[in-house]
């Protein structure tokens, strides 16, 4: 199950293929684009989470593909360059680009680059979310103008985080999100410690008591080994 789906678009094959395999380590959805006017059919065919782009491209440079990407949708572009001159970064960040990393970089650091971008992005997605909504997943109901929660019809009580928990995973059920994400989502703070992880499993635990037939075997949050939890599915409790 990936987090998100990047694309990378850079010329340089044996580049692209080492950045390509740090994210799939971190089971990220990825795909390699080589040049300017593919990576603008490829955006254009399928949706992305993020981009990283390079700035000297054949055929179409970076910058006018990441002109047409704005065009389009508002998804984090990070720009890659062996121009470190001041004068390229200000064009890369004033056609729009998030963030902006100069040739040779750390892989570590490029991760960490992306990880805040879309922990970012996804922040401001789930808040653009209209409050008044009504999710609604099998048997399971949640109203987010009047903050219940109904299974078969039923009234559940929620506290205020356990609440938070459903309607983040309710909102986007297709997408696994990490105990981190959820933690830095529901509490606001920074995820930085296994203190931080126990509370999102207590919370996780107790919130399967109060909406799951049987907790042992939920229906409705599901774990992801190894990764965190979604909606849906009925794999057992870690």
């Amino acid at each position: 199950m990936t987090l998100a789906r990047i694309m990378i678009v850079e010329d340089d094959i044996e580049i692209c293929d080492l950045i390509a395999q740090t994210l799939i380590g971190e089971n990220y959805g990825v795909i390699q684009i080589h040049n300017g006017l593919e990576a603008i059919r490829e955006f254009e065919a399928a949706d992305y989470d993020l981009v990283i782009l390079d700035i000297m491209l054949p055929g179409l440079d970076g910058l006018e593909v990441l002109r047409r990407i704005r065009e389009k949708k508002k998804i984090p572009v990070l720009l890659l360059s062996a121009k470190d001159a001041e004068i390229d970064k200000i064009a890369g960040l004033a056609g729009g680009a998030d963030d902006y990393l100069t040739k040779p970089f750390l892989l570590g650091e490029l991760l960490a680059r992306v990880k805040a971008q879309l922990r970012r992005y996804f922040y401001y997605s789930e808040s653009e979310q209209p409050a008044h909504k009504v999710w609604k997943y099998k048997e399971l109901e949640l109203d987010g103008s009047t903050y219940q929660v109904r299974i078969r019809g039923e009234h559940r009580t929620l506290t205020a985080k356990e609440f938070a928990i459903l309607q983040l995973l309710m909102s986007q059920p297709q997408r696994v999100f990490t105990k981190s994400q959820i933690f830095e989502s529901v509490w606001e703070e920074p995820y930085s410690s296994d203190v931080d992880e126990n509370t999102v499993m207590v919370h996780i635990r107790r919130l399967r008591t109060k909406i799951e037939d049987k907790a042992s075997s939920p229906v409705y949050v599901q774990t992801v080994w190894g990764i965190g939890y979604r909606l849906g599915g009925n794999e057992e409790e870690e």
